[in-house]
Formats: structure tokens, C-alpha cells, sequence
């Protein structure tokens, strides 16, 4: 018998299985539905439009250039969602951004996507290049632009230009990692003009099809500041810059052309040296990955264990856990997944009796929180893994840090800055999944955006916020009370129940995953079934860097 396979004990055929299958469906239904409206760009008169200009829609173009028959994993598809209403919105913040394999290459691909407002760049639409050129970075991924766009939104300005995860910072990047030896190649498939005429011109190599324009101001600007009249062509076209300017490599009759091309120079592209994390050949998962729908709940009255979901994700349905009778509330454990070894942080949501230290009394420690024993295995788990040069995968379904008396004797604040600081400096890749809660300081602990993930995937069912809606609504009603009251408004029961829903509906509305895509606090919501292969997506890029920081602690509390 092989000790390390997990044995599954779900009881696949229960009536909570069913529920917790429905419910996530429904969900998962939801959010896939407006998935595909989102991916509708700027509607059908926009692609219409850009049709009538003998030109793919960003979409097609990232289609025909990927390999035939593999999947395109779009990061940020949410992306400024339910943001910039008074301009008519700007679904995917008007750029598509993803990894895709091209001539069997990992590459990340940023398209802006002419049918939202000719491709301008709103706040988002710069943070989310940003994001993608900064998981580039980290993971040495090529990158390939696909340029179509008629520059900074202008009413927005203010929030586009100046800062430093504002536009400048894209062209900043692209000499980064140019001197990183990251290739990147441009395409400039549409107008490129003003400040984002850069972005080509830093790359390695620079396409651009007839048709299109590439110039610092247009005609109209070139008018208004120095008298002069031309048209586009003449200014900035494709000939010009192939035969005159000498600023592109490849002039291109089409979008297909172009896109050929692309394919040409990947292909040609060498290999460099790969990280030393291990890898063997991938083995699947004995249990049936779309059994994760009925194991999880979202209810946080209602326990299941997390071991089931590992069983589903790594490789054999086999792991090697670690420490596994001590701090429960933490499940660690080394894996693989798709061959890929890995250490797993996970919540645990069962709760565990456990026998006092000192006393031996048996106390009760609920599921979903971080007790100090917990945080203690945690971050001696998570030295081990730098040390082994072993990558780590963060799953999420937490509460927070244990609070009360006991907690606070036992030396909770200490074990949870022993753990926080091992996840900071942590310098082997970091993958988090948030599946249920991400509360507070237990978010941070996690390993939450703020610690370096190279990758941050959510759930449909995520919950992500500094504390549960029911506990903020109660706190954040008694405050606007006090207020009212200070004030000398006296509010019946009534009132104090209206109050209490419309708060409590306010910050449930935030806490939904769509809420954090739309801020790029994550990078996608995925299918909970899928979970394994957005991690292998995420390992194979972390794979591209060979370079391990050495890994140093500073002062760590004992």
C-alpha cells in the first residue's frame, strides 16, 4: 500500500454533496456566462467596424497566432468589470492579456483590443499591461505585443500618465526587461500613436501591417502644433517606417501576414536555461477532479476537508504531509503537480480537538483559522521549502488568526510574524488559489497579493476582504449608530435593520472575487476543477527564471 496516496472518504452520493455540487455550478454558470459577454469587446458594431478596416478583432488575432488545437489562459479577463460606467464601461480594460503556446513555446501575449474605445488605455487598462509584463518579468516569460490603439483615454488622463504603475511605467518595463534578455516582439496592427509609439520601438523586433500608423503625434496634432499638413500615411505609415524612417523590421500586407511572421521569429527564438526546481513526468489524479464541486462548502458554518481537494489537484493523488498530528489548522505537505514537485500551505476547515500543551485538556480548534501551532508549522514548512528549492502553492479558506486570551498567551502575534516573514522573503516561486474566505491577516499569511505571488487564481466562491460580512456589517452599524446618535437621531429597530442589510449588501458586494478581478487584486477566476491546470500553467512560466534568490530571514521570531 502506498502510504502517501490520499484516501479519499467523500461521500459522493450525499445530499451535501449535491448541494455543494449545485451550488457551485450555479455559480460557476454565472460567471462564465458573463465571461463570454465581456469577451464580446466593444460589441458587434465595434468588430463590425474593425472588420471594415480589413483587420481581425484582437481575439481572432490571438487565435490564428497561438498553435492549433492549444488553450490561450487569459489572465485579467475581469479586468475594470462594472468600472468606467459614465464612458460606457471598458470590458477587459480594453487590452487581452494571457499565455499562450506558440511554435510550442510558452509566450505572454498583450493585445489591446481596438473594438473598446479604439483600444485607449483607461487607468486599468495600463495597471493590467503592467501586470502582465510584471509576471513576465518574474518568470522570464517572451512577450509579444499586438499593438492597436489610439493611446491614453484622455478624459482619464490624470489617472493614466504620471505615477509609477501608470503608462509610463509599460515603456519603463519594456527596457527592463530587454536588458533581462526577455525577448519581446511587436506588432503593430492599427494605430499606434503619442506616448505608446514607444512600446515597439523598445522591443526586439518590430512588425507592422499596411494600413496602420506609427507616430509620436498625429496629423491633426501635427497641424495644430507646428502648421504642418499630411495625412496619416505620409506621416507614420507602414512604407515609411519600412523605407524611409528604418524603425520597422517587417513590413506586413495583412493582419495573416503579420501573424505568420510572428510565428517565424518564435520559432526561431533559443532556449535558455530553466529553473533547478524537479520536475518527472505527470501522473493524473486517481479521484475525478470535478468531484472538488460537491467536497467544497462555502457555507462557514459547514466543515469539509481539505485533504479531499489536494486529492484532486497533485499528482497520484499522492503527498507526503508533514507534521500532520501538530498544528492542524495548517495542512503542509510536499507533492508534485504535472511532475512538478511542490510544497502545499493549505486551511484546514474540519475542526480538531486537540490536548492543551502544559495541561493536556482537550480543547476544540475550529477550522479555517491559524492557531499559533499552525503558524509555527507553517513557517518552519516554508524555510524547508527554499531550502529544497521546492515552489510553493498557497490554498485559501481562512478566517484569520486565532484572537482571545489563550491565543494571545500562547504567542499568536509572534507565530504569525514568523510566518508572514517566511512568506515574504520566500524566494522560490509562490502560486496562491483563494477557494472559500481570505480574511485579514490570515490573507497576508497566505501569501495575498501584497507577498509576491507570481501567480493569485480565485474561485468563484472566493470571499476576500479584512474580516466576513456579517462580523464588518455588525461593527461597521454599530459605528454609524454611535454617530447618528451623537448627532441626535434616535433610530427604532427598523432602522437599525435597514441600516445593518444595506451596509452588510455594500461590503458583500466587494468581497466578491469578480470585485478583487476587476481591481487585478487577482489574475483570473478559474474553474475549481481546473485548479490543477492553471497551477501547471503557472509552475510551467515559473519554470522559464533559473535564477533562486539566496534566501534570508533577517530577524525571525523564535
Amino acid at each position: 500500500m502506498n502510504n502517501s496516496l490520499i484516501e479519499s472518504r467523500a461521500k459522493t452520493k450525499s445530499p451535501d454533496f449535491e448541494k455543494n455540487r449545485r451550488a457551485i455550478i450555479d455559480r460557476l454558470t454565472e460567471i462564465k456566462n458573463e465571461e463570454e459577454k465581456i469577451r464580446q469587446g466593444g460589441g458587434a458594431k465595434a468588430i463590425e467596424s474593425q472588420h471594415k478596416k480589413s483587420r481581425l478583432t484582437a481575439r481572432e488575432r490571438i487565435e490564428k497566432l497561438i498553435d492549433p488545437g492549444s488553450h490561450f489562459f487569459e489572465l485579467g479577463l475581469y479586468a475594470a468589470y462594472e468600472m468606467y460606467e459614465e464612458w460606457g464601461g471598458a470590458p477587459a480594460a480594453g487590452t487581452i492579456t494571457g499565455l499562450a503556446r506558440i511554435a510550442g513555446r510558452q509566450m505572454m501575449i498583450i493585445a489591446n483590443d481596438a473594438t473598446v474605445k479604439a483600444g485607449a488605455f483607461f487607468p486599468m487598462t495600463a495597471k493590467k499591461v503592467i501586470r502582465a509584463q510584471n509576471i513576465a518579468i518574474e518568470n522570464y516569460i517572451p512577450t509579444i505585443y499586438l499593438v492597436d490603439s489610439a493611446g491614453v483615454f484622455l478624459p482619464l488622463q490624470e489617472d493614466v500618465f504620471p505615477d509609477t504603475d501608470d503608462f509610463g511605467r509599460v515603456f519603463r518595463n519594456n527596457a527592463v526587461m530587454s536588458a533581462m534578455g526577455i525577448p519581446q516582439l511587436t506588432a503593430i496592427m492599427g494605430m499606434c500613436v503619442a506616448g505608446g509609439a514607444y512600446l515597439p520601438v523598445m522591443c526586439d523586433h518590430i512588425l507592422m501591417t499596411e494600413g496602420s500608423g506609427l507616430f509620436l503625434a498625429g496629423p491633426a496634432l501635427v497641424q495644430a502644433a507646428i502648421g504642418q499638413k499630411t495625412s496619416a500615411e505620409e506621416l507614420g505609415g507602414a512604407k515609411v517606417h519600412a523605407q524611409i524612417s528604418g524603425t520597422v523590421d517587417f513590413r506586413e500586407p495583412d493582419d495573416e501576414a503579420c501573424i505568420a511572421r510572428i510565428r517565424a521569429l518564435v520559432d526561431k527564438m533559443g532556449h535558455r536555461q530553466r529553473a533547478p526546481f524537479d520536475h518527472q513526468k505527470a501522473e493524473a489524479p486517481i479521484y475525478p477532479d470535478e468531484e472538488i464541486y460537491g467536497i467544497f462548502s462555502s457555507d462557514p458554518a459547514k466543515q469539509y476537508d481539505m485533504r479531499e481537494i489536494i486529492a484532486r489537484i497533485v499528482d497520484g493523488s499522492c503527498w507526503e504531509e508533514y507534521r500532520a498530528e501538530y498544528g492542524q489548522t495548517v495542512l503542509c505537505g510536499f507533492a508534485r503537480i504535472g511532475g512538478w514537485a511542490v510544497g502545499i500551505v493549505a486551511n484546514q476547515k474540519t475542526h480538531v480537538q486537540i490536548a492543551a500543551a502544559g495541561t493536556g485538556e482537550r480543547r476544540m480548534e475550529f477550522g479555517g483559522v491559524i492557531y499559533t501551532e499552525s503558524a509555527d508549522k507553517a513557517a518552519r514548512f516554508i524555510l524547508d521549502c527554499n531550502q529544497n528549492l521546492i515552489p510553493l502553492i498557497f490554498l485559501h479558506d481562512v478566517n484569520g488568526f486565532m484572537v482571545g486570551k489563550e491565543a494571545e498567551w500562547s504567542g499568536i502575534i509572534r507565530a504569525g510574524a514568523k510566518m508572514v516573514n517566511a512568506v515574504a522573503n520566500s524566494v522560490v516561486p509562490k502560486i496562491s488559489v483563494i477557494c472559500g474566505g481570505s480574511f485579514g491577516a490570515g490573507h497576508y499569511a497566505m501569501c495575498g497579493k501584497a507577498y509576491d505571488p507570481r501567480f493569485i487564481f480565485a474561485w468563484p466562491t472566493a470571499r476576500y476582504a479584512v474580516m466576513a460580512g456579517e462580523s464588518a456589517a455588525g461593527t461597521l452599524v454599530e459605528i454609524k449608530i454611535k454617530q447618528l446618535e451623537r448627532e441626535g437621531k434616535k433610530l427604532t429597530e427598523k432602522d437599525k435593520e435597514e441600516l445593518f442589510e444595506s451596509i452588510r449588501s455594500t461590503y458583500e458586494h466587494q468581497t466578491d472575487p469578480r470585485y478583487a478581478a476587476a481591481r487585478l487584486w487577482v489574475d483570473a477566476i478559474i474553474d475549481p476543477a481546473h485548479t490543477r491546470d492553471a497551477i501547471i500553467e503557472a509552475l510551467e512560466a515559473a519554470s522559464l527564471n533559473p535564477a533562486v534568490g539566496e534566501f534570508k530571514t533577517g530577524v525571525l521570531q523564535t
